[in-house]
């Protein structure tokens, strides 16, 4: 569960997808994954907010299994380390916007009034 403190600024963060500032969408679920989540922190940075701020997460995954389960969990702790992760709704889909995305994660963070 999430709690966020009367008052806090609301940020809300699209759907990020893996792709590179080129355009590109590594090949790799891993790749994405790793890639959109960098996405979410350039995002988060925009409006001023940083991982830690992040009180709840969306992810869509395309055929999701155990084995990308895993990948998502190493990919969350490269951003957010030993720290409490936050929570996190994950929706396995059968398609995504583009061809080859397999990847996607959107974002509520709260920052002190």
């Amino acid at each position: 569960m999430g709690v966020v403190a009367p008052g806090s600024r609301l940020v809300f963060v699209a759907g990020q997808g893996g792709e590179t500032e080129d355009g590109r969408l590594p090949p790799d679920f891993s790749g994405q994954a790793r890639q959109a989540l960098a996405n979410l922190c350039v995002a988060l940075a925009a409006a001023g907010a940083e991982p830690a701020d992040v009180v709840k997460l969306t992810v869509l995954i395309v055929d999701h299994d155990e084995t990308r389960l895993r990948v998502l969990g190493e990919a969350l702790d490269r951003v957010w380390g030993a720290a409490m992760k936050p929570t996190c709704t994950l929706i396995p889909v059968p398609r995504l916007a583009l061809d080859g995305m397999l990847f996607e994660v959107e974002a509520l963070a709260a920052l002190p009034a």
